[in-house]
């Protein structure tokens, strides 16, 4: 059903919307030349396929862990008590004396096979979050579609990424702890890991899913406030190079990509790390040490008092930026690559 025609604030255009897509239609009436065509505005975004957020999205993830890797080891053993020195680059040099560049990469294998389909699932679930916060300005509130959002429109839907983004990410935070912390925790030679196939199944065996899925409130609670921050301050720094440097949307350099990711990833942890610290201590608690994450943040408070909260901030934020530059980038590309998708 098409409803009556609206006007548009470009002159001789005719917007037309259709109910059963939400997009708009136009059509140019009386255009001079294809000048004057390439100048008219669209009115709404075509919104993008779901299959290519989501195959850039695990591409960037991929990109994050192979960079971010290293730094996540040291915050992890910093966070859970494990670490031997409390200088980063110390810590990294000691580990690589030790253990060598397997040691540095400690545990990469879960996240790396996790990261991709975790990765793609957060950026899908983004843009089913924009999709659903326009449907309830259009549904609900009676209003028009959403012609460009708002940062506080792109927060929301940041924070929706999180909840089906969890369901890969949880368990896949349980064992790359477990594994990040064993060789430091190992009193002989020989781990009680032998992989992450090998954590898993030895997790599964332990407790079943309950074991595995373990400080899944925690990685929530981390990973929606974390989210919110993530694309909220992404998007809001490509809204400032653009307005700085006058650059069309989608015709940001390189580096004002990468920029842009970096603060994102460093506004992330902000606010991620307090929730994270709680998390990994929980999931690589022995079973039973804790009645659950409200009595991880009891005895952490009692013993050590609200700095704690914030144990492992330095390497996750020397780690965040370059991490998530990588990531925002290589979603960008990828994302460019398959625009056909569209």
């Amino acid at each position: 059903n098409i409803n009556q025609p609206r006007a548009s604030p470009t002159k001789g255009v005719t917007a037309w919307s259709d109910d059963s897509s939400n997009h708009c239609h136009i059509f140019s009436h009386h255009v001079d030349n294809m000048a004057e065509v390439e100048s008219i505005a669209l009115p709404l975004e075509k919104p993008t396929s779901g299959i290519r957020s989501f195959l850039s999205g695990g591409v960037g993830g991929m990109c994050a862990v192979l960079v971010g890797h290293p730094l996540d080891l040291i915050k992890v053993r910093m966070q859970t008590g494990t670490a031997a020195s409390e200088s980063v680059f110390g810590m990294l040099a000691q580990i690589f004396k030790k253990e060598g560049v397997r040691g540095i990469y400690r545990g990469v294998s879960a996240p790396l096979v996790a990261t991709s389909p975790m990765y793609a699932v957060s950026f899908w679930g983004y843009d089913m979050g924009k999709r659903m916060v326009n449907m309830w300005e259009v549904d609900v509130l009676k209003k028009p579609p959403i012609q460009e959002f708002t940062i506080a429109q792109i927060c929301m839907a940041g924070g929706l990424s999180a909840l089906p983004s969890t369901i890969l990410m949880a368990p896949t935070e349980r064992i790359k702890c477990l594994l990040q912390i064993q060789g430091q925790l190992a009193t002989t030679s020989t781990p009680k890991y032998a992989g992450m196939v090998d954590c898993a199944r030895q997790v599964w065996a332990e407790g079943g899913a309950r074991s595995l899925f373990k400080g899944s409130l925690a990685t929530l609670l981390r990973d929606g406030p974390g989210s919110v921050a993530w694309f909220g301050v992404y998007e809001l720094s490509k809204r400032e190079f653009m307005r700085m440097g006058g650059a069309e949307s989608g015709k940001l350099s390189p580096l004002a990509v990468l920029t842009a990711g970096g603060i994102a990833g460093m506004a992330c942890w902000s606010v991620a790390i307090p929730p994270d610290v709680l998390k990994s201590r929980y999931q690589t608690a022995p079973e039973g040490q804790y009645r659950g994450l409200y009595h991880v943040y009891q005895e952490l408070m009692a013993k050590e008092g609200a700095g704690a909260l914030f144990t492992g901030i330095r390497p996750a934020m020397i780690r965040a930026f370059p991490a998530n530059a990588a990531c925002f980038f290589g979603m960008e590309m990828s994302r460019e690559m398959l625009a056909f998708m569209d």
